[in-house]
């Protein structure tokens, strides 16, 4: 199996994976950026495919059905947290103030322009 093969393997075990004919779709940046941290965090050898396929279906099940799928990149990414604390490659207090400083950032952003972690808020 060549790494297309593979790739079309490991999306087609997410059958609600957001997707246009030529692979996922997304609607936002940090979307395609969860994407990309996971992929990376499984070819790392941090967590194995099916492993991650339950995380995601475990948190998609918890948050109830999604019928236009407008919030599935965030259960993708609360799956990637859950699974990342999980396997010791963050914390809960970490990813909380991940979180905080994160929050912080955007409230100290002005509209349109990009949000830069660590900037002092006016």
């Amino acid at each position: 199996m060549n790494a297309s093969e593979t790739d079309r393997a490991l999306l087609d075990a997410l059958p609600d994976l957001p997707r246009g004919d030529g692979g996922p779709v997304f609607s936002e940046p940090w979307e395609a950026q969860a994407f990309a941290m996971t992929l990376a965090l499984h070819q790392a050898g941090k967590f194995t495919w099916p492993e991650w396929a339950e995380a995601l279906s475990a948190e998609l099940k918890a948050a109830g059905t999604d019928q236009d799928g407008h919030d599935y990149y965030r259960h993708w990414l609360r799956a990637l947290e859950r699974l990342s604390a999980d396997k010791g490659l963050t914390s809960e207090p970490e990813l909380t103030k991940r979180r905080k400083a994160w929050d912080r950032a955007a409230r100290a952003t002005r509209h349109g322009e990009p949000i830069v972690l660590g900037a002092k808020e006016p």
